[in-house]
């Protein structure tokens, strides 16, 4: 099994599972492949930075690439912090407030009690769980 990031002509990104690359090129000919955004059947595979190893994979071929996930995260980081104000322990307060219109709108980080997201969720809030690692300086 291979899992393929796949783009559809409209620019939606999303994944396909197929047995083989013949597989995939026999169902995108065939039209099979939909993309569940616009439903577009003309999809090509997308670049991933992902790294597979295969029984047929080389021991000690693994490259600098096996890091991707972590430089994911690291820049995943590094994004919320420059763009997201940090409200701490407030953030369930201040995004009432936001969704309210009594505060700016703004993009905010913090924390929350389960009880305060599930008042978020009650209230019609949108927000994100997004667990993120301490990184080393």
């Amino acid at each position: 099994m291979i899992i393929y990031d796949l783009r559809c002509d409209q620019g939606h990104v999303f994944e396909g599972w197929f047995q083989d690359r013949r597989s995939f090129e026999e169902q995108r000919e065939r039209g099979f492949i939909t993309c569940p955004f616009c439903g577009s059947t003309k999809a090509e595979i997308a670049p991933s930075s992902v790294n597979f190893l295969s029984r047929e994979s080389k021991e000690g071929t693994r490259g600098p690439i096996d890091r991707q996930p972590m430089l994911t995260l690291k820049v995943l980081h590094d994004f919320l912090v420059k763009n997201f104000e940090d409200v701490g322990e407030r953030f369930a307060d201040v995004a009432l407030k936001i969704h309210y219109g009594e505060e700016e709108r703004r993009n905010i980080r913090g924390t929350t009690t389960p009880e305060e997201e599930e008042n978020l969720r009650e209230e019609g809030v949108p927000f994100v769980k997004v667990p993120l690692p301490k990184f080393d300086a």
